[in-house]
């Protein structure tokens, strides 16, 4: 992206926005040099974790297309993306859709220039609905009448919070929005989630490096979550595939119970049922 003159209002291109640093991971042009700039001092810090910040973006994008598809071939027919970020290859609709024609989805972000080109995509596509939503009101978002005309919340739906609850530093705070959107899924309902991990004293400097790059980004903030922190987002929810695994490592037949290596950090992943 070009250091526009003309941006939608409420961007500021001096400020690193989260949605702008996934997109330059994955390899996009969606985004300034503030961004290029936050994304490189994080690539650098998952180095010295011994991980590649490129590596997973590009798995956890995988983990989205392993999901969607595992959901659309068992019957889920509505899928809400909360902190969607830019549209990119193999978005939530597009798999969904090639697995189960008619499926039907929203794309929430708070982000601007998310929802300017999330909306440049869809205009044509009647089955897709992006809006303005904030991931710490989760009922609003669910109670926001595009979304009840969109969807019918009545049968089974799969929320997706991927990469994005990691943004709310508060442990209470993400626990209660985690716990709301499980009260709100119903019968058959679907939790899909990612999370940076952060786990043993190896990683404590790179964990306090990386909250104070995006400290200064739009997001403001940056858990650090360990193994026992992440997998309470999925009390009371069967879960399915490998369970909660590192997302280098998740596909819908691996292993349940398998052998995965948490001391580098990462990102987690896993994906939960409403138990009938």
């Amino acid at each position: 992206m070009a250091e526009a003159d003309h941006l939608p209002a409420g961007i500021n291109p001096n400020v690193p926005s989260v949605a702008r640093m996934y997109d330059y991971y994955l390899g996009g042009r969606d985004n300034f040099a503030a961004d290029r700039e936050a994304a490189e001092k994080m690539i650098e810090i998952g180095r010295r974790m011994g991980n590649d910040a490129r590596e997973l973006a590009l798995a956890n994008r995988a983990f989205i297309g392993h999901a969607v598809r595992m959901l659309a071939e068992t019957g889920v027919r509505q899928f809400i993306d909360i902190g969607a970020g830019l549209p990119t290859q193999d978005n939530v609709h597009q798999v969904a859709q090639r697995h189960a024609p008619g499926s039907r989805v929203v794309y929430v972000d708070n982000d601007p220039i998310v929802l300017v080109h999330a909306r440049a995509l869809l205009a044509r596509d009647p089955n897709v609905l992006a809006i303005e939503g904030d991931l710490k009101d989760p009922d609003a978002i669910l109670d926001d009448p595009r979304v009840t005309e969109h969807l019918d919340l009545s049968e089974p739906f799969a929320v997706l919070l991927v990469a994005v609850l990691h943004f709310i530093p508060d442990d209470a705070e993400a626990n209660r929005i985690a716990a709301r959107i499980r009260d709100r899924l119903g019968p058959g309902g679907h939790l899909v989630l990612s999370h940076l991990l952060y786990s043993g004293d190896a990683v404590k400097g790179a964990a306090t490096a990386g909250q104070q790059v995006y400290s200064s980004t739009t997001s403001g903030g940056l858990a650090r979550r360990g193994y026992d922190e992440i997998v309470p987002f999925f009390d009371g929810l069967e879960l399915l595939g490998p369970g909660v695994v590192p997302v280098t490592d998740w596909t819908p037949d691996a292993s349940p119970g398998g052998s995965y290596d948490l001391s580098r950090g990462g990102v987690l992943a896993g994906v939960g049922r409403v138990k009938s």
